[in-house]
């Protein structure tokens, strides 16, 4: 299964041992961590059980950035529905068939945050979507191991040969041209004094909320660079080659 798992700043070693078996059970093994704060670590092997390989092969980075630069779709969990920024929300069984899509062109992942606090609003940013499992309203507490297992075994039952996935004629851009799209943009709205009323970079957040949501394939990044590149040209004064 092609599907990138990215643990982000995870605390507890034991809880990367137990991510990692429950992938293993459900034929994933593309694990990242993002800073975690003790591993490699006894505990997360002991955890392992038997998935100590997916272990030694995990990639640890430093940034959820470097873990996602070159996905073309990326979907964060949360223990609740984020409706303030607009992220679409999707269940497990949702997700699924759209990342199995999205892998077959690039590379797409699921991410899951530390374990007391989840995923911040800033890596929702780094995000298209978020997955949100429908657990005990009364009683939602699933740990890491647990959110990764449900994840896994809702990307394996997609992924039998009967199961119908969305296709797409042209790749979804990955993260890394959207981060060089914003900041194309952000030349643009300096450029032209188009700026937040409140202060501080709130505007430019929010168009890159809509790109996240949009999921852009390349031409359409192309498209839209080559209209900023215009809008850089038209403000230059006659005779700057640059």
């Amino acid at each position: 299964m092609s599907i990138r798992f990215i643990l982000v700043a995870p605390r507890h070693p034991g809880n990367i041992g137990a991510a990692a078996r429950a992938m293993k059970t459900m034929g994933a093994d593309d694990l990242w961590l993002v800073a975690p704060a003790h591993f490699p670590h006894a505990e997360a092997t002991a955890l392992a059980s038997g998935a100590d390989d997916l272990l030694g092969r995990a990639r640890v980075v430093a940034t959820l950035a470097e873990a996602v630069a070159d996905c073309n779709f990326v979907v964060g969990t949360s223990a609740r529905l984020r409706t303030e920024y607009y992220w679409p929300g999707l269940t497990p069984r949702e997700a699924a068939p759209r990342l199995l899509a999205a892998a077959e062109e690039g590379t797409a992942a699921v991410v899951f945050g530390t374990e007391r606090t989840g995923l911040t609003n800033a890596e929702f940013e780094r995000c298209n979507a978020l997955i949100h499992i429908p657990a005990n309203p009364a009683y939602e507490s699933l740990n890491l191991s647990q959110a990764v297992q449900i994840v896994a075994y809702e990307l394996r039952c997609a992924a039998q040969p009967d199961v119908p996935r969305p296709r797409r004629l042209v790749p979804l851009a990955p993260a890394a041209e959207l981060d060089r799209l914003s900041a194309h943009l952000d030349q643009v709205l300096t450029a032209v004094g188009f700026t937040d009323r409140a202060g501080g970079p709130h505007l430019l957040k929010r168009f890159e909320r809509i790109f996240g949501r949009a999921e852009l394939d390349q031409h359409e990044v192309n498209m839209l660079r080559g209209l900023l590149a215009a809008v850089l040209a038209d403000r230059r004064p006659p005779g700057d080659g640059r």
